[in-house]
């Protein structure tokens, strides 16, 4: 019965987002030029080039320059936080990706602290290693990989699973939830002794033109693109269109709503209610009587952390 309102409730939504007209933000401060500079003059030291991106994007917002002026060093992908995204989609995702010229591509969780992705990284980037010619580092014991992607994707996160993984040691690069973190091309890090491996972190790096308002719309939503940037309200109501179109209502249950709905004003208003996110404001309310003054409750602004497994191409 509940789903079948939910469907009914869905056949009178939006079809199509409304971008009002605006432009993509284009986020492209110093460090980022700095880093893309010092990734090139690095590449002489390093064996292969890791490039990790947001595995509920797989195809949205890869920085094409990376591909253009990093290709001289054999490549992988990693889409890391596979535990957020669609599973179901996976092989299908992982054939577009080779019909692209992708074929090392592996799926990652990093924050989760045992996780076999993370174990199979290093096997697989040393075969990729041995199965290229290493150029002037052929007498080079050690190995090592450089890590680059577009901010706030996992690229310092990978670095400490596989210190936590190969030396039982705790994080060397600092991690958070907002992107550009990581300012600059760091030293060297260790992350295995058996073969001796070391990364280098990167600051995230986004292209300096993104290509539509949907593509910088859903790097604002994976946390890539800082949200004010965008603006919150814009972010939260692409969020609530892409959920309704996707048949995705479990927003209704999470938040006692009593139907999908495709207002996002009467969600977030809803939302704030529930957890008591709320402030009391006098407004002025123009009478004539002695105290023209009422006070009323507003919302406070209120975030939504989808819980949702999906994958936006």
């Amino acid at each position: 019965m509940k789903l079948i309102q939910a469907l009914r409730c869905a056949g009178n939504f939006r079809t199509a987002f409304d971008f009002g007209g605006r432009e993509v933000a284009h986020w492209f401060p110093g460090h980022m030029a700095k880093g893309l500079k010092q990734m090139r003059a690095s590449l002489k030291s390093v064996d292969c080039v890791i490039e990790i991106h947001d595995a509920r994007i797989p195809f949205s917002g890869r920085n094409p320059v990376f591909q253009e002026t990093l290709d001289v060093r054999p490549q992988m992908l990693i889409l890391n936080k596979m535990d957020l995204a669609d599973p179901s989609s996976k092989q299908r995702i992982l054939k577009m990706l080779e019909n692209g010229g992708a074929r090392n591509v592996l799926y990652t969780n990093c924050l989760k602290q045992a996780d076999d992705s993370i174990k199979k990284l290093v096997p697989m980037v040393v075969k990729i290693i041995e199965s290229n010619p290493r150029f002037n580092r052929e007498e080079t014991a050690n190995y090592c990989l450089m890590v680059i992607g577009v901010p706030n994707v996992g690229k310092s996160s990978l670095i400490n699973a596989l210190r936590r993984t190969n030396l039982r040691k705790g994080r060397a690069s600092r991690v958070g939830g907002e992107p550009g973190l990581t300012k600059a091309v760091l030293t060297k890090i260790q992350v295995c002794e058996r073969p001796p491996m070391f990364l280098l972190d990167t600051p995230g790096v986004l292209p300096p033109k993104i290509d539509s308002v949907e593509t910088g719309m859903k790097l604002a939503l994976c946390g890539t693109i800082l949200d004010h940037l965008v603006g919150e309200d814009i972010i939260a109501d692409y969020l609530l269109y892409s959920l309704n179109k996707l048949g995705e209502f479990s927003y209704v249950k999470k938040y006692d709503l009593q139907e999908p709905s495709d207002d996002i004003q009467r969600v977030l208003k809803h939302i704030a209610v529930k957890l008591r996110k709320i402030q009391r404001v006098k407004a002025i309310t123009g009478g004539t009587s002695p105290s023209p003054c009422r006070t009323t409750q507003q919302p406070l602004t209120t975030s939504y952390e989808p819980s949702e497994k999906e994958s936006w191409a």
